[in-house]
């Protein structure tokens, strides 16, 4: 299996692969208060784009310019002449998982006088309070 997977690395019709791995080990190489920030990067046209996850991100990346400019060098990623800092302007969607009953506690234990006469509300009355007991 590993065999098959380095041959298709090796091959330069998966040449993206490679520089897409080669690029999250140079991320792995930032300082940790500039890898918090990054949410994914891209080498376009000799340039290393960095989409980060806030604007305060974007000023720290611009600061430390040298320091990751140095590590490009020791990384030895080719083609790469510029980089280039944006915050991206697109809002993740968070995941809806909670449901209805999560959201409130129930304060009733279910313990009330069923008075009523009409046989089919008697039995909707009564589901409701078995509803209330069993949350």
């Amino acid at each position: 299996m590993n065999e098959i997977l380095s041959h298709l690395k090796n091959n330069p019709e998966f040449r993206k692969i490679n520089t897409q791995e080669t690029i999250l080990n140079f991320i792995e190489l930032l300082p940790p208060k500039l890898k918090k920030g990054v949410k994914f990067a891209y080498i376009k046209r000799q340039i290393l784009y960095f989409v980060l996850t806030h604007p305060v991100y974007k000023m720290e990346f611009e600061y430390s310019k040298s320091l990751i400019n140095d590590l490009l060098r020791t990384a030895n990623i080719a083609n790469v002449d510029e980089l280039k800092f944006f915050v991206t302007n697109r809002i993740e969607k968070k995941e809806k998982t909670k449901e209805m009953s999560s959201y409130f506690k129930e304060r009733s234990f279910g313990i009330f006088e069923n008075s009523i006469k009409d046989e089919n509300l008697h039995k909707k009355v009564e589901e409701i309070r078995n509803i209330i007991k069993n949350s």
